[in-house]
């Protein structure tokens, strides 16, 4: 009898531990937990899934099946919360993290050590990235992060350096007001045009642009792995040991022919608005000049119109008029 009570006394102990004191948890202010039943998470709602919240948005058509993933319920901050001995809690911090954008999770030696991130250019040249990305996990979407993924942080930065890549190898910068050509000019031959397809100063110059489409393309990311991109920030583009001091000539000497073709453009508005100016002066002078010939005229017109004879007789005093304060008069006499 003393066995038996031993082994009930040792059972209901082993009860107590395992579904009392182990069933019992709490959650942090910054995580949030999915439970799991035999296995299988909790639903929101049987049929509700990733599709029907807005995260869903930013997936492409063809990608919408691809990524449907059910709606879990979400145990908020909070306990203490029970589970029975079957259940598993699966807890996960949703802080926001910031790493180095050539970070290698798997292999921490890679990209120099997580400092260099390398990309090749649309003109072949292997240039070195340097910056940091911040992401999170989305709260929407916990049942992609915990069960879609088997490394979903590994995942989700190899999809935006993919990102970042293809973008760095196929972009092309919006073309220069300074050399595009003119109407009726012959292609090839307008000053700075020799910079076109030098991509690491069009990088350089469109940071901003370069960021701006990395984290548009990311914006399915919460929808795809459950994480999400906060901000994405280049912060430096460097080219090749090698071709340093060409890129340098090169864009003294394009420097040098922008400077050339802002001054040369200066001074053809300044010849411009000096030719307007030259233009309108001559105009006023001229209507100057005609206004007394046609007031004449119209003088003229009216002494007609009043008959041949007041014409003749103002014809008559206008030339008595001029050989009064004539010197010298020569008649011609015929023969």
């Amino acid at each position: 009898m003393e066995i038996v009570a031993g082994v009930l006394l040792g059972g209901l102990a082993w009860l107590f531990v395992r579904v009392v004191l182990l069933g019992v948890y709490t959650v942090d202010q910054n995580e949030r937990a999915v439970k799991t039943s035999f296995g299988r998470a909790e639903r929101v709602a049987e049929g509700k899934t990733t599709l029907d919240d807005p995260i869903a948005e930013h997936l492409r058509p063809e990608e919408r099946e691809r990524y449907r993933y059910p709606q879990v319920r979400v145990i908020q901050p909070g306990g203490p919360y029970f589970k029975m001995p079957w259940e598993n809690i699966h807890k996960v911090s949703i802080a926001t993290m910031t790493v180095n954008m050539a970070l290698d999770l798997e292999d921490r030696e890679a990209n120099q050590g997580g400092t260099r991130l390398e990309a090749v250019t649309k003109d072949q040249l292997n240039t070195g990235l340097t910056g940091q990305i911040r992401y999170r996990v989305s709260e929407s979407n916990l049942y992609a992060f915990l069960f879609g993924i088997k490394k979903p942080f590994v995942h989700v930065l190899g999809y935006f350096v993919s990102v970042l890549r293809q973008r760095i190898a196929n972009f092309e910068a919006k073309p220069d007001p300074l050399t595009l050509p003119a109407a009726g000019a012959v292609p090839g031959n307008v000053a700075g045009s020799e910079m076109i397809g030098v991509s690491i100063n069009d990088l350089r110059k469109n940071l901003r642009d370069l960021n701006e489409y990395v984290d548009n393309e990311c914006r399915s990311a919460p929808a795809r792995y459950g994480v999400v991109f906060d901000a994405s920030l280049i912060t430096a583009i460097d080219p090749p040991p090698e071709v340093e001091s060409a890129l340098a000539a090169i864009n003294t000497a394009h420097n040098q022919v922008s400077s050339d073709i802002s001054l040369a453009q200066a001074s053809a508005d300044q010849k411009i608005v000096q030719s307007r100016r030259a233009v309108e002066i001559e105009t006023l002078r001229a209507q100057a000049e005609m206004a007394p010939i046609q007031s004449l005229a119209q003088e003229l017109l009216e002494l007609y119109k009043a008959g041949p004879a007041v014409l003749a007789s103002y014809l008559r005093n206008v030339r008595m008029a001029l050989l009064d304060k004539a010197q010298q008069i020569y008649l011609e006499v015929s023969r």
